[in-house]
């Protein structure tokens, strides 16, 4: 079953493109998440999703948000990605799946490509925005800044 809006965010924890573990529940409550799956590092699609969340991420931090692009890529493969590109966000190495699975991500193409979909996580740990495209990568971007901007407005810092 996939993850919905309004469900719970699965907790996970994974290697970054670094080696370190990140725990997804030591996450939730310091920052809005914008959590996307995709399908493989060094791909057309894949990169220019990658980019044009590198090119927002500071919007992404000033609101009081982190971004963690999640495949099943080697943590080595994410790491020679992320500085190819210079991502300065989180990439998680899913070796196997799991948390793919976890978050009910389909695959498309008759299976034989893992799909991409991008979730937005509020400070209380629920999703709070799903947009599920393959072939729409600009629109994963599009949904995950509207998505944390209107909860910012709901939540202003004091």
């Amino acid at each position: 079953m996939s993850v919905k809006i309004g469900d719970p965010c699965p907790t996970f924890i994974l290697p970054d493109q670094n080696g370190k573990k990140v725990d997804s529940s030591e996450l939730i409550g310091k920052n809005i998440l914008v959590i996307y799956f995709y399908p493989k590092d060094d791909t057309p699609g894949c990169t220019k999703e990658a980019c044009m969340f590198r090119d927002s991420y500071e919007t992404f931090k000033e609101m009081g948000c982190e971004v963690i692009g999640i495949s099943s890529d080697s943590e080595d493969s994410h790491r020679s990605f992320a500085e190819r590109f210079s991502l300065q966000f989180i990439l998680l190495s899913d070796a196997g799946g799991k948390v793919r699975k976890e978050f009910g991500v389909p695959s498309n193409l008759f299976g034989l490509i893992p799909g991409r979909v991008t979730y937005v996580v509020d400070m209380d740990g629920k999703v709070r925005g799903v947009f599920n495209s393959l072939l729409d990568p600009a629109g994963h971007l599009t949904m995950a800044i509207e998505t944390v901007s209107t909860i910012v407005k709901e939540n202003p810092k004091s």
